[in-house]
């Protein structure tokens, strides 16, 4: 006896577009403006099909999160951190950043964290676990970088680099707000030297 395996019906669209899409709205509604016809119609899918590919609308909202976490939000890291020399690292770090801030590829302006998804937190189950993890990590990050240098010597012992990950964190966020209430890219980029001199000095 063969016994046929039913397959299920492939998705007529791009994942990660539709979420990208459904990030855009969120960011522009926040969660309780975001209505189902809202991001249906800007996904391009129907309700099944959202359903099955994201579950509820609360899944798919956490599911923006998490994909903003460990892809807009990680580049200006991966850029950090790939950069040898910690003053171009720093310099092409704040860049990506202002880069994002106001020119994203939904078309939002800002950080989706700190713009939109920071409203929900304690109203929306599982958000502030994530905000608080997205917070942390990118901490630690920074602070490693700082650390390296210290390590290899372009640093001194006592240079704080908890602190200063702290301060290029409150940076990023300065940046993203300027983003966010319509800074254009090279007005921002004008400060990055001062900022990177004022990370660096000891």
């Amino acid at each position: 006896m063969t016994v046929t395996k039913k397959m299920g019906r492939p998705r007529s669209f791009d994942y990660d577009q539709a979420l990208l899409k459904a990030m855009a709205v969120f960011w522009e509604k926040g969660y309780d403006g975001a209505s189902m016809r809202d991001l249906t119609s800007a996904m391009g899918i129907t309700g099944p099909s959202l359903y099955a590919a994201f579950g509820d609308k609360h899944g798919l909202y956490l599911k923006t999160i998490d994909h903003y976490c460990s892809s807009d939000a990680c580049t200006p890291l991966v850029v950090l951190e790939r950069e040898d020399d910690i003053e171009t690292a720093l310099g092409a770090f704040l860049a990506e950043v202002i880069r994002s801030a106001s020119e994203h590829e939904s078309g939002a302006k800002g950080c989706f964290l700190a713009s939109s998804v920071v409203t929900s937190v304690g109203q929306v189950d599982g958000v502030a676990e994530r905000v608080d993890d997205a917070i942390a990590d990118t901490e630690k990050r920074l602070t490693a970088r700082f650390q390296r240098e210290i390590d290899k010597g372009s640093l001194p012992p006592t240079f704080p680099a908890k602190e200063r990950a702290a301060l290029l964190f409150d940076i990023r966020q300065g940046y993203m707000f300027r983003g966010r209430a319509g800074w254009p890219r090279d007005r921002m980029l004008q400060d990055v030297p001062d900022r990177v001199a004022m990370l660096l000095s000891t």
